[in-house]
C-alpha cells in the first residue's frame, strides 16, 4: 500500500524507473500524444474526456511523488494565429508557478522548441490528459531525492 496520494499502477512504474534529470511531459488535450514524444517514451492516459484530469490535477499528484528540480511551459512564438498573443500571460502557467513555487527553474519555450525538447532523449514519461486550456502542457525535470533529516 502506497502512503502518498499517486496510485495509477502505470504511472509509479514508470516514475519509478525515472531518475535524476528525467523528464515527464505533463500534455494537454491538444497535444500530439502519439507522435510529440520518443517511440521508447512510456505513454499514460489519463485523458477520460475533455477536461478530465488537468494538468493541474496530475501535477498536485505527482509533486507528493517526485521531486521537482526544473519545469519548461510552451508559449506562443513564430505562429500566425495562435490563440494567445505573444507576451500576454497564460492562465494555465500562473498555476503552476504557484504549486512548483520559486526554487524551481523556469523556462519558456515556443511551441516547436518545446516539441524538440519534448522528443529528447531525456523524456520518460508522457503522461495524456484532457486539459482543454491552450498552452497548459509542461515538462518538468526530476531533481535529486534528499535524505530524510
Amino acid at each position: 500500500m502506497l502512503r502518498y496520494e499517486l496510485l495509477h499502477p502505470g504511472l509509479v512504474g514508470a516514475l519509478a524507473a525515472a531518475g535524476h534529470g528525467s523528464r515527464i511531459l505533463l500534455a494537454d488535450a491538444n497535444y500530439p500524444h502519439s507522435t510529440g514524444a520518443g517511440r521508447g517514451v512510456e505513454r499514460v492516459h489519463l485523458n477520460l474526456r475533455p477536461g478530465l484530469l488537468t494538468v493541474d490535477q496530475v501535477l498536485e499528484v505527482l509533486l507528493d511523488a517526485v521531486p521537482v528540480e526544473s519545469a519548461a511551459v510552451m508559449v506562443p512564438g513564430g505562429v500566425d494565429g495562435d490563440v494567445v498573443a505573444a507576451g500576454e500571460e497564460i492562465p494555465a502557467h500562473a498555476g503552476y508557478r504557484r504549486m512548483l513555487g520559486s526554487d524551481v527553474a523556469w523556462t519558456e519555450l515556443d511551441r516547436f522548441a518545446f516539441y524538440d525538447a519534448a522528443r529528447s532523449d531525456d523524456v520518460a514519461v508522457l503522461v495524456a490528459t484532457g486539459d482543454q486550456r491552450v498552452y497548459a502542457n509542461l515538462l518538468l525535470t526530476l531533481g535529486v531525492r534528499t535524505p530524510p533529516r
